[in-house]
């Protein structure tokens, strides 16, 4: 059996928030939006893993963290953007005003350590983000264009106390998401 497996810093409490976010994007046909309750900075998605592997992961994922060194901080989200163009929209985000540094410093640490363990390295640099939709078709594109352009919305602040090794589960009604373990910082 294999589980699929990423690994995030979740924006507990912030619901709401993001689902204002989502709201300017009302009627951009097109748009599969995430779940507000589920919103997340990705640091690194591993895929489909098998259940022996989790326990290495766990330590690996453990030492990580140790290595970055980063304290609890604060992180503020917002303004918007897309990947990997304007022109062409595959991905509408959430930025990160305040914390990205750290985020990055977890992601290096997180990335050497699950390289050395065979998972695929990442194919391009680390931006940290919060996806918010994944764009099916461009029905909706100017709107998403004018948005991004257009706003800058803020989408509140959180402590960052802990990465989370995360199980995703696709359902019909989209991914439901798990936490397997949590690593303090």
């Amino acid at each position: 059996m294999s589980k699929r497996l990423f690994v995030s810093v979740d924006l507990d409490g912030l619901a709401d928030e993001v689902s204002a976010v989502l709201e300017l994007f009302e009627g951009a046909s097109g748009l599969n939006f995430v779940d507000p309750e589920q919103a997340h900075v990705t640091l690194k998605f591993l895929g489909d893993t098998g259940e022996d592997r989790v326990p290495e992961l766990i330590d690996e994922l453990e030492r990580a963290v140790e290595t970055a060194d980063v304290d609890p901080f604060p992180a503020q989200f917002g303004g918007l953007g897309v990947f990997p163009s304007l022109e062409y929209i595959s991905v509408v985000w959430l930025g990160v005003r305040e914390g990205g540094d750290q985020l990055t410093t977890l992601y290096e640490a997180i990335e050497d350590r699950t390289v050395a363990m065979g998972f695929d390295p990442e194919d391009h640099d680390f931006t940290p983000h919060v996806t918010l939709a994944r764009m099916n078709h461009a029905g909706g594109k100017e709107l998403v264009q004018d948005v991004v352009e257009q706003r800058d919305p803020d989408a509140g602040s959180l402590r960052v106390e802990d990465v989370r090794l995360t199980e995703s589960v696709l359902t019909d009604d989209g991914p439901v998401y798990s936490t397997l373990e949590s690593f303090e910082l």
